[in-house]
């Protein structure tokens, strides 16, 4: 990657790469989950951007759907591509943003809570902590990972704050 080079991570997809400097941002977060992950001592970073927490059971799964936008597949494969680049699932700091509950209040679907749930059940079952995470509301967000120490970012609303940043 470039120095200052920028990844954009699309709906269902993710990216992974060994770098010093660069970002990666995914945007338009509802309901989707983003995740990052980032191994400081081997510079490796990634992020997802996940629809859904599962397929459903006996339900075929519509063809404009990819394999990444479900968590139960996405996330496990994001951590073997940051593994294969040398990254350490004990070092990684991961973060979260999104699960926000955009349909109407009271909306049976709860897709953001249920891709939650989702996710924290996938990582507590691999013995991973989130660092850090800004989920659940009724907001859009945007994520970006700095390549250079892991600095991790929410936008919302117009303002952008810090998830998670390295200790000074």
């Amino acid at each position: 990657m470039n120095p200052g080079a920028r990844t954009v991570v699309k709906i269902a997809t993710f990216e992974v790469v060994r770098a010093e400097s660069g970002t990666i941002v995914t945007h338009a977060l509802g309901s989707c989950i983003g995740l990052t992950v980032f191994d400081p001592m081997a510079q490796v970073g990634g992020m997802l951007h996940f629809m859904l927490p599962a397929p459903s059971p006996g339900a075929s799964t519509p063809s404009n759907l990819g394999p990444h936008a479900f968590a139960s597949a996405a996330v496990p494969e994001l951590f073997r591509a940051v593994h294969a680049l040398g990254g350490d699932k004990k070092r990684l700091i991961v973060c979260a943003a999104g699960g926000a509950e955009t349909l109407q209040a009271g909306s049976a679907m709860k897709i953001g809570p249920r891709n939650w749930t989702m996710l924290r059940k996938l990582l507590w079952k691999n013995n991973v902590a989130i660092a850090a995470s800004d989920v659940a509301g009724q907001v859009s967000r945007n994520l970006s990972l700095d390549l250079c120490n892991g600095t991790v970012t929410v936008s919302k609303d117009g303002q952008s704050e810090v998830l998670w940043r390295p200790a000074a």
